[in-house]
């Protein structure tokens, strides 16, 4: 049985849903030589949304200057982290980057970083990773590495003040299980241009939440394979833009394999003249993928005037023997029946729409599965709240 689903919601301050892409997900360019990636001129579909006449300096072809430090405590057993030269790297890397930035990062670095997690190994505690960037310049590349069978929570905080071109990896072996939480809080006056590549294998399940806070402009590119059948994959997303922040997030889930399952669910806010944000969701079931489930929703709360959402979700099915795909995208200010219930039961304006924001965020924040970073989320959600209502 095959569900087709979509519904949306828009205001006229903001953008929704969009159109065809120009080519299929499955046809588009992926090298590690830069000149199979020309310079982006902002018609390209990937690249419409995002200010490139203000990233020139991220698609020269110019050795790094800038630098990143790693913080990281002790790892535990099973667990190591260690450098590789570029070349290694990209043996190691689940697939080519897709977009000049970030196979310019993987040219330049001066040495990958590879989190490598034994086979078999269950770690018990999360693995925790600083990564702060300083520079004008700074080109990183960082693999994850999880062995068949293994289980494992990995943490990466990313801070500090950078231009930053980024190429990740991400390999989950067949039978292993990794949640991966993903916190960017830098400078606000910085920039971090991110690909994520991940592939999974046969019956293994990724947990992934990234909240996007900091920064001036940020760009993270996620795109999931499915490379094994009876395969799993959760993507959680928050992200809030204060005026003058650019946030972009661009998930692609390539489900080339039978009977594997997949949601991806993003929220985020917007508050202040010239906060933007992007949130474009591609899925690809291919013709072998038989028995596939996916769906995905985004939704974007405008908390002032002159904010800008731009929701896409597309899907392209090359099989109609699927358990269910579908997609959901809405934008909207407060719920005037909420605030009016809250207020009409004592509590303030300012308390009411705390708690609806609050309300709004909760079921994506608590899939982070970690208290600490829960807590220190609703936290800076709700400083920012304060900050709109000064």
């Amino acid at each position: 049985m095959t569900k087709i689903d979509h519904s949306k919601a828009t205001l006229d301050s903001a953008h929704s849903h969009g159109v065809v892409p120009d080519v299929s997900r499955a046809a588009r360019k992926t090298s590690f030589d830069v000149e199979d990636l020309p310079v982006p001129t902002g018609r390209e579909e990937d690249w419409r949304f995002t200010p490139v006449s203000s990233l020139r300096s991220f698609f020269e072809d110019t050795p790094a200057d800038g630098h990143v430090r790693w913080v990281v405590d002790q790892l535990p057993a099973g667990v190591s982290l260690t450098e590789v030269d570029p070349e290694e790297a990209q043996g190691l890397s689940v697939r080519a980057p897709g977009d000049r930035v970030s196979a310019l990062a993987a040219k330049h670095t001066g040495a990958a970083m590879v989190l490598d997690i034994a086979p078999s190994v269950e770690v018990a505690q999360p693995v925790e990773i600083g990564i702060k960037g300083t520079g004008d310049n700074v080109r990183g590349q960082f693999l994850i590495e999880v062995g068949a069978r293994a289980s494992a929570t990995v943490i990466l905080d990313y801070q500090g003040s950078a231009k930053c071109g980024e190429f990740v990896s991400v390999d989950v072996a067949d039978g292993a299980s990794l949640t991966l939480v993903v916190v960017q809080e830098c400078d606000q006056k910085s920039v971090h241009l991110a690909e994520w590549v991940i592939r999974l294998g046969r019956g293994s399940k990724l947990h992934s939440s990234t909240a996007t806070l900091g920064g001036a402009l940020v760009r993270m590119n996620t795109s999931v394979a499915f490379a094994g059948e009876d395969s799993r994959a959760d993507l959680f997303g928050v992200y809030f833009a204060n005026s003058g922040q650019h946030i972009e997030h661009r998930t692609f889930i390539d489900h080339e394999s039978p009977r594997c399952r997949s949601r991806v669910t993003y929220k985020g806010a917007l508050a202040g003249e010239t906060a933007r944000t992007v949130w474009v969701g591609d899925v690809l079931i291919r013709a072998e993928a038989e028995g596939t489930d996916t769906y995905e929703v985004n939704r974007n709360l405008l908390l002032t005037d002159g904010t800008r959402a731009d929701s896409v979700p597309n899907l392209e099915i090359e099989t109609g023997e699927i358990e269910g795909a579908g997609h959901a995208s809405a934008t909207g200010r407060f719920d005037d029946e909420q605030m009016f219930y809250l207020q009409s039961r004592g509590i303030s304006e300012h308390e009411a729409r705390r708690l609806v924001v609050r309300g709004f965020f909760a079921d994506v924040i608590q899939e982070m599965g970690v208290p600490r970073i829960e807590r220190d989320l609703l936290r800076t959600i709700e400083a920012r709240l304060e900050d709109v209502d000064d």
